[in-house]
């Protein structure tokens, strides 16, 4: 498999008409209607999107070990919580952020670096539904800039940009002319936070090949390099979905490597992150978002 095929490429699903749409429902119907919808329309998407539906049944066949029935099964549960998510996601872009609960592991270790000098990093993946933890808690102790994709539509783009505003985080489009990194450096610079998706190989900039689920997989250094260069801590966050209305947030600092070039302990926090992630993958493995050939190696025997 070449290198290409395992980098992710692509948007939120849906065109900026659906979108409004998709808003717009949620004035008028119960979000509880639109997941029994949801679980009508998974299979149909799961039959005519087979290059999202095979990486997901290939990740339940090998690094689980599911019988094929069992990988099939948990496929279906996998997109039915992805699709979920995606509806949390909107209800709270129309103001319903209420309608949802939070419970949390380390959330004291985040509030203590909130009021430190020094910004910090805040690196998560695509698993649970990452984005609700900008619309958790109001505080104006210290401004969190969170990486978004800059090819979204204006539509996510305005929805996302109008809920964060409430809660002192902005958003830094990420460009391929790479003039984001200069919003990065300046945040960092003035004590401030950078919230980064990790688990995500774009084909941009230098990668750490890293153990992870039993086999092998390429995770971007991006957030570990600007980590050491700045001195600064990174802290791992996962927002996972524990019932229809409740989500359970993971907060856990990695611990600081202090040897080695910058480049070696970049990849250490690399790996770090993946073995983290690894832990809350193994605890929440039908909420795995990646719907790509993320793993460098495939078994064709499955």
């Amino acid at each position: 498999m070449t290198a290409s095929h395992r980098q992710w490429k692509g948007t939120t699903g849906g065109n900026t008409l659906g979108q409004k749409g998709l808003l717009l429902l949620f004035r008028i119907i119960n979000i509880k209607a639109l997941y029994a919808i949801v679980a009508v329309v998974v299979p149909f998407y799961m039959l005519f999107r087979l290059k999202g539906y095979l990486p997901i049944y290939r990740y339940f066949r090998k690094h689980f070990h599911n019988t094929p029935l069992r990988a099939f099964c948990n496929t279906y549960r996998n997109h039915f919580v992805f699709g979920q998510c995606m509806l949390d996601r909107f209800a709270v872009y129309t103001g319903n952020e209420k309608l949802f609960t939070f419970d949390f592991t380390g959330h004291d270790r985040m509030m203590d670096l909130i009021h430190d000098k020094k910004g910090f990093i805040i690196a998560s993946a695509h698993t649970g539904n990452f984005e609700l933890s900008g619309y958790m808690e109001e505080h104006d102790h210290k401004r969190i800039h969170t990486l978004v994709y800059g090819g979204e539509t204006k539509e996510i783009m305005k929805n996302r940009n109008k809920t964060f505003q409430k809660r002192n985080v902005s958003m830094i489009p990420v460009k391929q002319d790479f003039s984001h990194i200069f919003f990065i450096n300046d945040a960092l610079s003035k004590g401030e936070v950078i919230s980064i998706l990790c688990d995500r190989n774009t084909g941009n900039g230098k990668t750490a090949e890293c153990a992870f689920l039993e086999g092998k997989a390429d995770f971007p250094l991006g957030a570990f390099m600007l980590a050491v260069q700045f001195d600064i801590p990174v802290l791992t966050v996962f927002v996972m979905k524990e019932s229809l209305s409740h989500y359970h947030v993971y907060i856990k600092p990695l611990a600081t490597p202090t040897t080695g070039a910058k480049n070696e302990r970049a990849a250490h926090y690399a790996q770090a992150f993946a073995d983290e992630l690894e832990t809350v993958v193994k605890k929440y493995p039908e909420q795995w978002f990646n719907y790509y050939e993320f793993f460098k190696t495939i078994s064709d025997n499955l």
